[in-house]
C-alpha cells in the first residue's frame, strides 16, 4: 500500500503542472522537506487539464501527452509517487501508466463510469467528496470503487457549498468519512477557494489554509492536500488559494507538529 499509517501523508504540487521550471522547483523543495522529515509520507501532485474553468477564457494548463511527461520526470528525477486528477474514463489508461495516483475531481465523485475506470486501473484511486455531499454520502462513492476492485483508497474533504461563492469545512467529516475504512485526507487550499468569486475566475484566501489544515489533522485526518508554487499570485489557476512554496517548510513542521500530538 502506499498509504502507511505511520508517517504523515501530504499531497503536494501546483494546481497547474504549468511548465518544466515550476515542477522542479516544487519537487526540489519537496526533495528537501523528506530529507528534513522522514515521517512525511510525500505525493508529488499536478494537474494536466483544468476541465472545470469558470469561464471559456481561462488557461487549462499542458494537455495530457505534455502532463504526463512531467509527472514522468518528477518521477523518474526526484523519486515521488505521482498523482494526477482524470476528467473522462478514456484518459485512464494512460493516466496509469505514468501515475501511481488516481484524483476523481469533487465534482465528478458520483460519475460511475469515471469510477469504475479508475478503480479498474489497479493504482491509487483518491477521490474528493463533492461540495454538494454529506460526509455520510461518501460510503457510497467509496462503495462503488470498493466494488470495481481498487487496489487502494482515499477520501478527501475539500468543503461544503455554503451560501454562493464560498465553503465551509466541517471537521465531523473526518471522523464520519474514517468509518469507511480508508484514509481520509484534507484539501486545504481548495478549502479555502471562493468559487466563481474573483469576476470570471474563482478567488480564495490563503490566509485560512493554515488553522483549518491544524484542525483537521486534529480531528483525525490522515493526510493534508496542499497546492504550492513559487509564485501563487502569477499562477495560471487557484493562484489566490494556493501556498507560495517558500513558506511550505514552516506549515508542515506545525502540521507535523499537531500530527505527532494527537498520535501521542
Amino acid at each position: 500500500m502506499l498509504y502507511d499509517p505511520s508517517r504523515l501523508l501530504v499531497i503536494a504540487g501546483p494546481c497547474s503542472l504549468e511548465s518544466a521550471d515550476v515542477c522542479r522547483a516544487v519537487a526540489d523543495t519537496l526533495a528537501r522537506l523528506r530529507t528534513a522529515h522522514p515521517e512525511l509520507n510525500l505525493v508529488f501532485k499536478g494537474s494536466f487539464d483544468k476541465a472545470n474553468r469558470t469561464s471559456l477564457a481561462g488557461a487549462r494548463g499542458t494537455g495530457l501527452a505534455e502532463g504526463l511527461r512531467l509527472l514522468a520526470d518528477v518521477r523518474r528525477s526526484h523519486g515521488f509517487p505521482v498523482l494526477t486528477d482524470v476528467h473522462e474514463s478514456a484518459q485512464m489508461a494512460a493516466v496509469a501508466e505514468v501515475c501511481d495516483v488516481v484524483q476523481i475531481p469533487a465534482f465528478l465523485c458520483r460519475q460511475t463510469d469515471l469510477l469504475l475506470a479508475a478503480a479498474g486501473t489497479g493504482r491509487v484511486v483518491n477521490v474528493k467528496k463533492g461540495q454538494f455531499l454529506s460526509p455520510q454520502e461518501m460510503s457510497h462513492v467509496t462503495d462503488k470503487l470498493r466494488e470495481g476492485g481498487a487496489a487502494e483508497i482515499w477520501q478527501t474533504e475539500r468543503g461544503t457549498t455554503f451560501g454562493y461563492q464560498n465553503l465551509v469545512v466541517d471537521m465531523r467529516s473526518f471522523p464520519i468519512m474514517a468509518r469507511n475504512g480508508y484514509p481520509t485526507v484534507f484539501d486545504a487550499t481548495h478549502a479555502v477557494q471562493l468559487p466563481g468569486a474573483a469576476g470570471g475566475r474563482s478567488g480564495g484566501q490563503r490566509e485560512f489554509v493554515a488553522p483549518l489544515a491544524l484542525a483537521a489533522v486534529a480531528a483525525g485526518a490522515n493526510g493534508v492536500f496542499i497546492e504550492t508554487h513559487p509564485d501563487p499570485d502569477r499562477a495560471i489557476s487557484d493562484g489566490p488559494n494556493m501556498i507560495a512554496l517558500a513558506d511550505l517548510p514552516a506549515l508542515l513542521q506545525r502540521i507535523l507538529a499537531v500530527w505527532r500530538a494527537v498520535r501521542a
